[in-house]
């Protein structure tokens, strides 16, 4: 390769280049990493070939694992737990039920209340003739 022409002009006025600095070669963690590497090397260890990718998918899968296992262990439950759920259901339906009940007589016409109530006070009156 031929040299360039300003390493033989001694001219003064000239910036001369200089060997850019490799940041990744000056970090401490590079040549932590290079320095094991030549150990291992020197012992015979060989460096784990696996592409990135690869490691990167195992660390998913096993993620994702570790994730159904703890779904699995929150789903299985115990009979307690699915009695008081049932018990709870139950609830809620006679909650609905009465809610129901309620806004029908809310918005049932007056006639139809003054009715009940006249039937009420019957039976309550024939209850207490007999009594």
């Amino acid at each position: 390769m031929a040299e360039p022409d300003y390493l033989e002009d001694d001219n003064p006025e000239l910036i001369r280049p200089q060997k850019l600095v490799n940041p990744v070669k000056t970090s401490r963690n590079h040549q932590d990493l290079h320095r094991e590497l030549l150990m291992n090397q020197k012992r015979g260890l060989a460096p784990q070939n696996k592409p990135e990718l690869q490691k990167v998918m195992e660390k998913r899968k096993r993620d994702q694992v570790i994730k159904q296992k703890e779904e699995e262990a929150q789903k299985k439950k115990s009979d307690l737990e699915i009695e008081l759920l049932k018990r709870q259901q139950k609830l809620e339906q006679l909650e609905l039920e009465k809610q129901k009940l309620q806004e029908e007589q809310e918005n049932a016409p007056e006639f139809v209340k003054v009715k009940g109530n006249l039937r009420r006070t019957g039976q309550e009156v024939a209850q207490a003739q007999e009594s």
